[in-house]
């Protein structure tokens, strides 16, 4: 069941100042005082969670490499496998592998440890559970949203979550072993549907996500001109979402739109879904190059 590839190695509060600037360049200048001060605040606190999170990698590998044994993350979405490849230079001596339990997952958990080298083996601690509803026919259509909201209502971490992979009126949930009980006995709505839930013995039981397949021709393979259209967007859009940070390859913060893509590569875009482009570009007679994508929604 799962699938790992290795490498190595609040408001603001107003403030009296505010209060008293009720008009004029006075209270205008107040204002974006107020706004800059809000601004660095929300800076620094992100800077403290990515500091937070790279502290944490390290102090898994360290004990991974120093105990002689496997150590796990939990969940990581977009942005925290962002921070943890721009720190991976130093979190190699470790070894460690990636798995989200599923092929192409985008939500994973990393294991520092490896085989070879310990000389045993530990799975990866996530199982799949399979939520469905008690009667298909009375069903509602639940959406990815409706399933991580309820899942979310039961007081679960979200790093305790990864992937879930939803139908119409049903959902495969990869999540860390340690709640997948939980998750059993007490997900028993969803919306208006009653659903039961239950663990997923054997990997070949779970559907294969099958992705549709979209030719498009390019100019060149830039990330923003192939982004563009994958999801049939204006160019300009397309680099909206890169400078909204919400584009991702291969789990790593795109921030340059006119990097070009390689076949075999992995672009999220936040809100849209996300795409693997698949064999060599061939170029047309009028001189565009033409390529495919496998596009999961």
């Amino acid at each position: 069941m799962q699938s790992a590839w290795k490498r190595q190695g609040r408001p603001r509060r107003r403030s009296s100042a505010f209060r008293k600037a009720e008009h004029g360049s006075a209270g205008e200048q107040v204002l974006c005082s107020l706004r800059h001060e809000s601004v660095d605040s929300m800076a620094q606190n992100d800077e403290k969670e990515i500091q937070r999170l790279k502290n944490r990698f390290h102090d898994l590998a360290d004990k991974s490499f120093q105990q002689g044994i496997f150590t796990f993350t939990s969940f990581l979405g977009l942005g925290e496998q962002d921070v943890f490849w721009r720190e991976e230079a130093r979190l190699k001596y470790a070894c460690y592998e990636v798995s989200g339990g599923c092929e192409n997952a985008e939500r994973v958990v990393v294991r520092f440890g490896s085989t070879e080298d310990l000389g045993y083996e530990v799975p990866f601690p996530i199982e799949c559970v399979h939520i469905e509803p008690l009667q298909a026919k009375f069903a509602d259509e639940l959406s990815h949203r409706d399933f991580l909201g309820a899942l979310m209502n039961l007081g679960i971490e979200r790093g305790t979550l990864g992937d879930i992979k939803a139908g119409e009126k049903e959902a495969y949930l990869f999540c860390l072993d340690s709640v997948a009980e939980f998750i059993c006995e007490n997900l028993t709505q969803i919306k208006h549907t009653h659903v039961k839930s239950s663990r997923v013995a054997e990997a070949g039981d779970i559907p294969k996500e099958e992705p549709a397949t979209v030719s498009i021709q390019v100019q060149a393979l830039r990330a923003d001109a192939v982004l563009a259209k994958v999801y049939g967007m204006s160019r300009e859009k397309s680099q909206e979402l890169f400078r909204a940070g919400k584009v991702y390859v291969d789990g790593r913060l795109c921030e340059n739109n006119s990097r070009i893509l390689k076949p075999g590569e992995t672009v999220n875009a936040r809100g849209f879904g996300k795409f693997v482009l698949k064999g060599e570009a061939r170029e047309t007679r009028k001189g565009k190059l033409s390529v495919e994508a496998a596009v999961y929604r």
